[in-house]
């Protein structure tokens, strides 16, 4: 395990009770070097919406533990956030919440001269994405999506 994936864990250990306490869901959680500075984000979500207060109450229950168990080396800044109306998929439940939905598809490498795809969703599994253009389908191995999310038209 990465030292990446390692933090990622231990901190998804940590604000799981909080998040479960407070009736929101653990999203995702990060652990990148953007430039020269790193960051830990998780992004939070519950229905109707993440407010900045919530933000800042699991902030501030965070902060805690990260100051008493000082697991990270690295100097960091620690964010909370929503995930947003585009919040990207990349856990089954991601994909099961936009099931028979508009996702947008962008793969690592080109397919049939394309790497950005729209289309519904009609199918996932651990390792394939299946949606439907309008004009055909198309399945993807999961290992070859750059990054999927619902698709807005506007």
């Amino acid at each position: 395990m990465s030292k990446r994936e390692e933090i990622e864990k231990r901190t998804e250990e940590y604000v799981q009770p909080i998040l479960d306490d407070m009736g929101f869901e653990l999203v995702d959680t990060e652990y990148v070097k953007e430039a020269s500075d790193f960051y830990l984000r998780i992004y939070i979500d519950k229905p109707g919406g993440i407010t900045i207060e919530d933000c800042v109450a699991v902030t501030e229950k965070m902060n805690e533990i990260l100051d008493r168990e000082d697991y990270i080396k690295d100097s960091y800044t620690f964010e909370v956030s929503s995930p947003g109306l585009l919040r990207p998929l990349k856990k089954d439940k991601d994909f099961n919440r936009m099931l028979n939905k508009s996702i947008e598809v962008h793969t690592y490498k080109s397919i049939d001269g394309n790497k950005d795809f729209v289309g519904t969703l009609i199918s996932f599994d651990s390792e394939e994405v299946v949606i439907d253009t309008g004009q055909k389908e198309i399945s993807f191995q999961r290992k070859d999506i750059s990054m999927s999310r619902p698709y807005i038209e506007f």
